[in-house]
């Protein structure tokens, strides 16, 4: 039997935000009825016991609610943010603290991720997920990723074991591909078969964005995939409603709340014209800006163009452009 923890273990930027963010939970939970149902009706059979999971997906309210639907269910879980600014940290306190706990006796949820992270906090923090070791595990048994990069270390993990040794970086990896390789060269200093005994243990992964979906299908191609992946990505729910809409009323907020600066009769250049792309042209048209969009696919600038936005070339217009949405 696994021993419970004793000593909740969490990373966050001050748990004194526990109070402001357990409000906004509470408001979100009234805008996500889907999950509150399921907890009513399926939590007094908890259907997801047994169930570890390694959640990596930003760290944000609404996802609060999911990290304690997931509870409420019958899971256990470690979470860490997908992205190192996108981290609401009164969010990350709420979850580390609980429902039922204080900041002084956290009885949340074990959750790695606060605003501003360095790339090596990043993927220290994302490999600390995969540490079940205090539960009495090897590892998780599900993996809720958000881009990819939760698979990414298991996988390359694994590849780096059979190999004997995680390679010396070459001259054109990237300097977060450095990271890895150094974050997963610490892991097989302390455990030389850590990822391969836990890739057996998992189940599957469902993915949430188009790159990590590309990323799933790549390595199936190759025959590489260590474990069934679901497409959470072009399920008709996320690809028709959040891509677009969700779009529509983020995009505007973020560019508020990062520069503040008027959008009405701004040019902006929106890359891509797919279903998130739509979301945005339409969010900058109604702020006022004058839109141009950029796109590859002949359908879909078609589509642009019958909407009534201008079809450009970027190099052609960047000159012109105030704002770029890629």
């Amino acid at each position: 039997m696994p021993t419970p923890v004793n000593t909740l273990d969490f990373v966050v930027a001050d748990l004194a935000l526990a109070e402001a963010g357990r409000h906004q939970i509470r408001l979100a939970e009234n805008e996500m009825p889907g999950l509150m149902a399921l907890r009513e009706e399926f939590g007094p059979t908890q259907p997801l016991a047994g169930a570890r999971i390694a959640g990596s997906l930003h760290m944000t309210v609404q996802t609060a609610v999911l990290i304690e639907t997931l509870v409420a269910l019958g899971a256990q879980v470690r979470w860490a943010s997908c992205n190192i600014f996108s981290t609401q940290d009164e969010a990350a306190a709420a979850v580390a603290v609980g429902p039922t706990g204080t900041v002084d006796a956290p009885a949340g949820v074990p959750v790695f991720a606060f605003k501003g992270e360095t790339l090596e906090e990043y993927w220290q923090l994302a490999d600390r997920i995969f540490d079940w070791s205090a539960e009495g595990f090897d590892g998780p048994n599900l993996i809720l990723d958000d881009g990819g990069d939760a698979t990414l270390l298991v996988h390359k993990g694994v590849e780096f074991e059979r190999a004997g040794g995680v390679p010396e970086a070459a001259d054109g990896d990237s300097a977060e591909y450095r990271i890895v390789l150094e974050t997963l060269r610490a892991s097989l200093a302390r455990d030389p078969q850590r990822f391969t005994r836990m890739a057996e243990g998992i189940v599957g992964v469902t993915e949430e964005t188009t790159t990590g979906v590309h990323r799933l299908y790549e390595l199936h191609a190759a025959g590489k995939l260590l474990f069934p992946g679901i497409n959470v990505n072009d399920s008709v729910t996320k690809s028709k409603f959040d891509n677009k809409y969700g779009i529509r009323h983020s995009l505007p907020d973020g560019i508020n709340r990062a520069t503040d600066v008027l959008m009405g009769g701004k040019v902006a250049f929106v890359v891509g014209y797919g279903d998130v792309g739509k979301g945005a042209a339409e969010a900058l048209r109604g702020q006022g800006a004058r839109v141009i969009v950029g796109e590859v696919d002949p359908i879909c600038a078609l589509q642009a163009a019958m909407d009534g936005f201008q079809v450009s070339r970027l190099e052609s217009v960047i000159g012109d452009v105030d704002i770029l949405i890629t």
